[in-house]
């Protein structure tokens, strides 16, 4: 595995290599959802590349960056394992400058549900994931479907600036309690931990509902409520796959998506139907 930092040295690196790319932007603190990542990416191509950067611009004024979990050598350790071709690893000069263009997400889909309540969050997102992109300048890029809005939003970028790369939608990965794998799950007490598991339980409900036939959404929404009563709810929405609101469900074209927050950690799931 090789070690790059600079941009301008990966991209002259990569000139020299006619492969396939598979390519997995992340912040770091790995878990088994990145490695699902890594794994999909390298079956699918000659060449593996995984970033690592803790984008300042996606976190709002009163979110503390500096909180944010840094495990960087085992990461590194992780990445060697997993076989991955190159770890991209830049520091924020590397990345940014005084006087910056940035992307501004759109006016509707960038800030409602996370965006409503971390309205500059997805201009960091977007401006980043451009950048990275730019620089390696991938066959496939590999986002999880458990940030389904950044999945979405990425994916809308990618079209519209007419971008020749291809996005790929990883599923969730849970672990044995059926908690999503997030790196934010450490800042979890024990007791938070259990009061967690009311997420996936909810997601289960609507699940359940719908196969014994209810669609409308408004009443599955307010049966995942009252099972997450003792939680703070940011949201719970069911939308198509194009984040527009709809009455009944749709099969096969659906998301129910819920974010709540547990201590001071907020945390975010879905399911795809």
């Amino acid at each position: 595995m090789k070690i790059i930092s600079n941009p301008i040295e990966l991209k002259n690196y990569l000139k020299t290599i006619d492969k396939t790319i598979g390519f997995i932007p992340t912040m770091g603190a790995l878990h088994e959802g990145h490695l699902s990542l890594i794994k999909d990416a390298k079956k699918n191509n000659e060449f593996t590349i995984v970033s690592i950067f803790v984008n300042p611009t996606q976190f709002n004024a009163d979110e503390d960056l500096d909180k944010y979990p840094r495990r960087d050598e085992a990461d590194k350790k992780i990445c060697k394992l997993a076989g991955i071709d190159i770890l991209f690893f830049p520091n924020v000069n590397d990345i940014y400058s005084k006087d910056e263009v940035s992307i501004a997400s759109p006016n509707i889909r960038g800030y409602v549900l996370e965006g409503f309540t971390r309205p500059s969050h997805f201009n960091g997102v977007l401006t980043v994931v451009n950048k990275l992109l730019n620089i390696v300048n991938p066959s496939r890029a590999y986002f999880g479907k458990k940030d389904a809005q950044q999945l979405n939003l990425i994916s809308l970028m990618v079209k519209q600036l007419f971008m020749n790369v291809e996005i790929v939608a990883v599923n969730t990965v849970r672990d044995l309690d059926g908690l999503a794998l997030s790196s934010r799950n450490i800042y979890l007490s024990k007791e938070e931990r259990k009061k967690a598991l009311n997420i996936p339980g909810s997601l289960n409900l609507a699940s359940n509902l719908v196969k014994n036939g209810e669609l409308n959404s408004l009443k599955i929404i307010d049966k995942m409520r009252e099972s997450l009563k003792d939680l703070e709810i940011f949201y719970i929405e069911i939308l198509d796959r194009e984040f527009n609101q709809i009455k009944n469900i749709k099969l096969k074209n659906t998301i129910i998506l819920v974010e709540v927050k547990i201590g001071n950690t907020r945390l975010l799931d879905n399911i795809w139907l």
